[in-house]
């Protein structure tokens, strides 16, 4: 399966190391070519740069492009700034594009308890698979 693996770039080194267990998995995964860029920096250098690659580099679309012909998207929807399983505003829009391009959603973690767009997560039906790799097929 052409998987894409989606999270906040401050998990990048989870992205990569993710990544790299599904490729030995059989699966074809990817992360966003900026991932690496990432990795080893702190959260305040991250949220720098990620902002410098969005309005500078074009990173929505670049993401966009290479969501082309894949199969499915994992989330690594990870605890951040005291939410549990957060999906942010990019990860969610990402979600959305594999909605539409008729791709699984899977998620690391269950559904966040977020009520402005809990209801829209559900209604993409993803398939929870609380950190079980495995159950991607």
């Amino acid at each position: 399966m052409k998987i894409g693996v989606i999270s906040s770039m401050q998990n990048s080194e989870k992205m990569i190391e993710v990544c790299s267990t599904l490729k030995k998995m059989g699966h074809i995964a990817f992360a966003s070519k900026f991932a690496p860029s990432m990795v080893g920096k702190s959260d305040e250098e991250k949220e720098k740069m990620k902002l410098n690659q969005k309005y500078n580099m074009d990173a929505i679309r670049e993401f966009w492009k290479a969501m082309q012909g894949a199969d499915a998207v994992l989330v690594l929807n990870l605890d951040k700034n005291g939410m549990k399983n957060y999906i942010g505003g990019n990860t969610f829009l990402e979600m959305g594009f594999a909605h539409v391009l008729n791709q699984k959603i899977f998620l690391y973690n269950p559904i966040p308890e977020n009520p402005f767009y809990q209801t829209e997560i559900i209604a993409m039906n993803p398939i929870v698979i609380s950190r079980d790799l495995s159950l991607i097929k």
